[in-house]
C-alpha cells in the first residue's frame, strides 16, 4: 500500500493542466452541449485567488463526469479531468484494496448510499443476464446493523431482503440467523444471493467476519456474490488492520463502497464505487445514445470537481501521511476507551476503528444531547450512544465530557 504525496505546487500543475485539456466554453463555438461554466454573475471566474485554488477553479469550470472513465470511451470535452478520476479509482482499487495489476472499474458517486445501490443493481443484472433469473429469485442478505441503504436498494430494485441477527454486546453476526435466512429464502424460491458485508457499521464500527460468514454460506452451498459496504471504514480499516480479508486479494469480494465525505473530509457528494473488471458492463444503459461511451452509472451527470477533491486529499497526504493521521485518531480513541474502562462504563468498540458506542444506561439523554452523541434510534427506546473520534474532536472536549459523566456517575453510586 503506497502512493506518493504531492506538494501544493504539483497538485496545482496536475489539476490546471487537466482543466486546460478540457473544453473551455469561452474559447470554443459550443452550440450543442446543454451546460456551461458556473454563472459568472454569481460565481466570479476572475478572482485573483483562483490561481492558487485548483478545487474552486474546477468547480467554476464545471466539468461533467457523466459515464465511467475507467472504460475506453467517454465524453472528449472533459477528458483532462476524467483522467484524474481514473487515477483516483486506480489508487483506491490497487493501493488501498490491494488490487494488484488486475484492472478495475468504478466512479465517484453522490455518496455511499448510491454506491451501495449501484453494487446491488449490478449484481441483480448479473444474475438476470447470466442465469436468466427473475427478481424474486435474487435476494439481498445483510445484518441488522447494516446501513439503511440496503433496505432502500432492495425496495427500489424489487428484491426480497433477509436480515441476519447480531449478538447484542459483540455485534457479531450469528450463524443461526444466517442459516435461518437462507432457509426462508430458499422456501420462497430464491436461488441467488447478493451478500452485504460491513467493513465498519455506521453505528458501532463493527466489522463483519467475512471469512466466517462466507464459510457458513459455502457449507450451505449458496450461490452468492459479496459487496463490501466500506462507506465509513474504507478510509480507516485498511490502514489499521493487518488482515487481508477485506481486499481484492479475497476472491469472494466483488465490489466495494467508500465514502470520501466521512473520514477523508472531502465535500458531500463524494462516494466511491469500485468493482472487478467486467461487472460494470451489467449497468450499461444502451439508451444513452447521445453520451459518448454510453452511461454505466446510477447518477448520470456528476461534478468532476468532486473527484478532483478526493484525489487532491489523497495526493496531499500520500499513503504514509494518511496512515499517520489514522494512527493519531486511533490513539485518541484508545485513550477515550481507557478512560471509560476506568469508570466501569460499558461500550462497544472495534479496536481498529474510531467509533465508541456507549450503553445508554450509563449516559443521560441531556449529556448525550449536549455533546451531540448519536443514538441508535431516535425516541424513547435508546440503547446506545455513539462517539466518533474525528479531527474536530479535541482532547479538551473529550475531557469535558468525561468530567460531566463523572458527575452523573457519582450521583448514581
Amino acid at each position: 500500500m503506497h502512493w506518493e504525496s504531492y506538494s501544493h505546487k504539483e497538485i496545482k500543475e496536475v489539476v490546471f493542466k487537466a482543466l486546460e485539456q478540457n473544453l473551455d466554453y469561452r474559447d470554443k463555438p459550443v452550440l450543442g452541449l446543454p451546460a456551461s461554466y458556473l454563472d459568472t454573475e454569481v460565481f466570479y471566474d476572475d478572482a485573483p485567488f483562483l490561481k492558487d485554488a485548483p478545487f474552486l477553479s474546477a468547480l467554476i469550470a464545471n466539468p461533467n463526469h457523466i459515464g465511467c472513465h475507467t472504460l475506453n470511451e467517454s465524453e472528449a470535452a472533459f477528458e483532462g479531468t476524467h483522467q484524474i478520476e481514473k487515477e483516483l479509482i486506480d489508487l483506491c482499487a490497487q493501493q488501498i484494496f490491494e488490487g494488484g495489476d488486475e484492472e478495475f472499474d468504478g466512479y465517484v458517486a453522490s455518496g455511499g448510499t448510491e454506491a451501495n445501490i449501484q453494487a446491488i443493481w449490478i449484481l441483480k443484472r448479473y444474475y438476470e443476464i447470466e442465469f436468466d433469473a427473475q427478481p424474486n429469485e435474487i435476494a439481498v442478505i445483510y445484518s441488522e446493523d447494516a446501513h439503511y441503504s440496503m433496505p432502500k436498494a432492495s425496495k427500489l430494485l424489487s428484491l426480497p431482503a433477509f436480515v441476519t441477527k447480531v449478538e447484542e454486546d459483540t455485534r457479531r453476526v450469528t450463524k443461526k440467523s444466517v442459516e435461518s435466512c437462507i432457509a426462508k429464502a430458499r422456501e420462497a424460491g430464491v436461488k441467488h444471493f447478493v451478500v452485504i458485508m460491513n467493513m465498519s457499521t455506521t453505528m458501532f464500527g463493527s466489522v463483519d467476519d467475512i471469512d466466517e460468514i462466507t464459510g457458513w454460506l459455502d457449507c450451505l452451498e449458496v450461490d452468492y456474490r459479496v459487496h463490501i459496504d466500506g462507506a465509513f471504514g474504507g478510509y480507516i480499516y485498511p490502514f489499521s488492520t493487518k488482515s487481508m480479508a477485506y481486499t481484492f486479494q479475497n476472491p469472494k469480494i466483488n465490489s466495494f463502497t467508500l465514502d470520501g465525505h466521512k473520514m477523508l473530509q472531502s465535500p458531500y457528494g463524494t462516494g466511491i464505487y469500485l468493482t472487478r473488471k467486467g461487472f460494470i458492463d451489467y449497468a450499461l444503459t444502451e439508451e444513452a445514445n447521445y453520451v459518448k461511451g454510453k452511461d454505466y452509472t446510477l447518477i448520470g451527470s456528476r461534478s468532476g470537481a468532486n473527484a478532483i477533491a478526493i484525489w487532491m486529499i489523497m495526493r496531499t497526504y500520500g499513503s504514509d501521511g494518511w496512515k499517520a493521521k489514522i494512527s493519531s485518531l486511533l490513539r485518541k480513541t484508545d485513550r477515550l476507551c481507557g478512560n471509560l474502562d476506568e469508570r466501569g462504563v460499558p461500550y462497544f468498540r472495534n479496536p481498529e476503528m474510531n467509533i465508541v458506542t456507549i450503553k445508554a444506561s450509563h449516559v443521560s439523554a441531556s449529556l448525550a444531547h449536549k455533546y451531540m452523541l448519536v443514538p441508535d434510534a431516535h425516541g424513547d427506546d435508546v440503547k446506545w450512544w455513539k462517539i466518533v473520534v474525528m479531527d474536530h474532536v479535541k482532547q479538551g472536549v473529550i475531557d469535558a465530557f468525561l468530567s460531566e459523566l463523572d458527575a452523573e456517575l457519582s450521583l448514581t453510586v
